[in-house]
């Protein structure tokens, strides 16, 4: 099921009813397609349910889940001068339909979700750079807030590395950012990727704040008051 699409070609909300459905099909085998020709390598994806924290259970199952996709990075050895900005369109937006369906089918619908982030991590022929070429532009994450019904600005992180390179993505709430009880991260870590010449591109939700959230929120902060930091900072 294909998202709807305006008039400008820009992807819109999924339908709410997801019975029946089906994440955007491959075309790796068409030498043609987006896919095939960044050389698209594997889709990565993993679940964390977590039931308990501390020994208590929690009110319900939180969802960690995070979708990555291994891709060639076709900006190798062309300098630090090379066009960033309109070569990585198509596969920007590409990945964005093709990790978030993903997670969808998972989450069964935006709605269950409540916090999101993105990451990136290059390989080591490859600049910090060439990961934010695809991550940053309009067509991953603005499609991405958009297939998660979300508003907030994605919260980040990026790395360059080896293969089985880990990297932490922070998460925050996915309507304003500013709740603290979302503040959380997940951690992606695939064996064989990134090879030198290759990039992971990731997508990472959570269907719920932290376990037992208790530390006050921003929104409802009491003012604060000079007084008490005499001498702190001393």
């Amino acid at each position: 099921m294909e998202p709807a699409r305006t008039m400008k070609g820009q992807a819109m909300a999924p339908s709410a009813s997801y019975e029946g459905f089906s994440p955007a099909l491959l075309r790796h085998g068409d030498p043609t397609s987006i896919e095939a020709q960044w050389g698209l390598r594997k889709l990565v994806v993993e679940q964390t349910e977590t039931l308990r924290d501390d020994g208590t259970p929690v009110e319900r199952p939180i969802l960690h889940i995070t979708a990555s996709a291994v891709v060639k990075n076709p900006w190798i050895g062309r300098g630090t001068s090379s066009e960033l900005v309109v070569s990585p369109q198509h596969i920007a937006a590409r990945l964005s339909r093709l990790l978030a369906d993903r997670i969808l089918v998972l989450t069964h619908g935006p709605q269950a979700i409540e916090a999101f982030g993105k990451g990136a991590i290059i390989g080591e022929a490859g600049e910090l750079e060439h990961g934010a070429a695809i991550m940053h532009t309009p067509y991953f994450a603005s499609h991405l807030r958009t297939f998660f019904d979300g508003s907030a600005v994605i919260s980040f992180s990026d790395t360059r590395g080896a293969p089985g390179e880990p990297l932490t993505i922070p998460l925050c709430e996915k309507q304003t950012g500013i709740h603290r009880d979302h503040y959380q991260s997940v951690r992606v870590r695939i064996p064989d990727a990134p090879l030198p010449d290759e990039i992971v591109l990731i997508a990472a939700i959570s269907t719920g704040p932290r376990p037992f959230p208790r530390v006050g929120d921003r929104t409802t902060d009491l003012p604060l008051d000079t007084s008490l930091m005499n001498g702190v900072f001393e």
